[in-house]
């Protein structure tokens, strides 16, 4: 396995937008070991995501793509989310499971969407550990950084979240199965994780488009949004969920026809969510202008091999990715 990230830095002229695609990985470690067939596992992809939005750093956006699947571990999860029918042998440090891990889905799936057992075997503490220090938390401390960088730089930091829903809700979803989705849901976590003109203005500009949008129905947003934000400090974060049936084949897994339209739109919209950032962030500076800032195009694959961190997560998740 090589990195468990990539980061995109602005290619041209700096902006407070961060954007992150914690479930677009592809890359499936060799000691996985789970039981279903790679084709039913790839269900819990966020397929293409990280492709709809790399249009991001030519227009100012940092952004952080997960590289491993998030059914191997899920990093917009919190730590304390341990599920511990997994485990075969107790685990040592703290653990507050929630509704996530009670529906099969929390820092180490359980089950599928499909409600399809992963794993015929236990797993042991130790490989836990192993995917939380190796990938969990790499992946959210680049986040964190991406997010820290822009908020000192420009007194103010706009993080997008992005993520993909399966065109009807399935068996293990909050809202039960068979229940068809918006174009597009926004979640910012009932108006606590980001200025409300913030999500006003990506859900205005997705209507314009003609799209359907609905906010915080049935994904208010997870731990990625959750951890990072404090509206207070213009630390703002918003989650994106666009829905699958816009541009891939849910079956095969192929793009659609839709899918460069859809692209287009979304580079608008990144178009547009970099010049309220940029306006925003200056404003957050209390009008000192930091004139352009060029930042030199790079990939950064973030080895980290530090202990495991937690965020003070809280633990009242429910109806979220």
């Amino acid at each position: 396995m090589n990195a468990p990230y990539t980061l995109l830095r602005p290619s041209d002229h700096a902006v407070p937008l961060v954007l992150d695609s914690p479930h677009s990985g592809i890359r499936y470690p060799e000691d996985f070991q789970p039981s279903v067939r790679l084709e039913i596992l790839r269900q819990a992809e966020d397929s293409y995501v990280d492709e709809l939005y790399d249009t991001g750093p030519k227009r100012g956006a940092t952004l952080i793509a997960a590289q491993f699947p998030r059914s191997y571990i899920d990093p917009n999860r919190s730590l304390l989310d341990i599920d511990a029918s997994l485990l075969d042998a107790p685990w040592p440090g703290p653990a507050v499971p929630s509704r996530k891990t009670q529906l099969g889905i929390g820092l180490i799936w359980r089950v599928l969407d499909s409600g399809e057992p992963i794993y015929a075997r236990k797993l042991t503490v130790a490989e836990v550990r192993r995917r939380i220090v190796d990938f969990h938390q790499p992946y959210q401390r680049a986040v964190k950084d991406a997010l820290d960088e822009a908020h000192q730089h420009f007194g103010g930091v706009w993080h997008l979240n992005l993520h993909s829903m399966p065109a009807v809700s399935g068996r293990i979803s909050e809202e039960g199965p068979g229940r068809p989705r918006a174009d597009f849901v926004l979640g910012d976590r009932d108006g606590t994780t980001c200025e409300a003109e913030f999500t006003a203005t990506v859900s205005e500009a997705l209507r314009a488009m003609g799209y359907e949008v609905k906010i915080n129905d049935p994904y208010k947003g997870v731990e990625l949004v959750r951890a990072f934000s404090d509206p207070a400090d213009a630390r703002h974060s918003l989650q994106i969920e666009v829905n699958r049936r816009l541009y891939m084949d849910e079956r095969t897994r192929e793009k659609s026809a839709g899918f460069a339209a859809l692209k287009r739109n979304l580079d608008r919209l990144l178009e547009i969510v970099a010049g309220y950032a940029s306006d925003r962030g200056s404003h957050a500076c209390k009008g000192h202008s930091h004139g352009h800032h060029h930042h030199d195009h790079e990939h950064d694959h973030g080895h980290d091999h530090g202990h495991p961190h937690d965020h003070n997560h809280s633990h009242d998740h429910d109806h979220r990715h």
